[in-house]
């Protein structure tokens, strides 16, 4: 009896293994998962500078309590952009705060992918995933997709345009359920 509960146990434990293991294998294949990120072909960088505002966002612990959300590049005579992004803290009226950084763009990316880097030595994944040909909104993201973000010239987006850009993003395999609106001035 005894050895025969030993075997049951040795069995139930390779099944609880082998069930991981197959989630794990069905979440690395499912489609929406296994989905290359891919960016615009091209972007302009003189067209892109200026002022953003985000529309929309995944949360992030680094933009914990922001309101009034937005970002500005500007093309550096030194060959990089530099990046400086402002946020009201906890209500429209709250105290403006910033950060300034840089961002380098990858070889060979049409200028659709950059490197932004705020504190030395760590720099991240800026992609440009969508953008309107008359440069009005752009989506920027990352390759494991944990970032994302919507901007928009104006701290406005018409709701049709925005559900538009939504329902692509899930079809790139994004979970936007998780997308939260960023609150600004009316």
């Amino acid at each position: 009896m005894l050895i025969r509960n030993i075997k049951m146990s040795i069995l139930e434990f390779f099944a609880a293994r082998l069930n991981i293991i197959a989630c794990c294998l069905f979440l690395t294949y499912h489609p929406l998962m296994a989905q290359t990120l891919e960016t615009v072909p091209f972007v302009d960088l003189s067209r892109y500078s200026g002022k953003w505002y985000e529309i929309a966002s995944f949360p992030q612990r680094f933009q914990k309590g922001c309101t009034c959300t937005s970002a500005e590049y500007t093309l550096s005579n030194k060959g990089y952009v530099i990046v400086e992004n402002k946020c009201r803290k906890d209500s429209v009226k709250g105290p403006i705060k910033g950060i300034k950084g840089k961002a380098w763009v990858q070889k060979n990316s049409g200028n659709a992918k950059l490197k932004v880097q705020f504190f030395w030595p760590f720099r991240g994944d800026y992609w440009i995933i969508d953008l309107a040909t008359d440069y009005s909104y752009a989506v920027v993201s990352e390759p494991g997709k944990a970032y994302l973000w919507i901007l928009c010239r104006k701290n406005t987006m018409p709701e049709e345009e925005y559900q538009s850009i939504v329902k692509r993003l899930k079809e790139k395999g994004f979970a936007t359920e998780k997308l939260q609106k960023t609150v600004h001035f009316r």
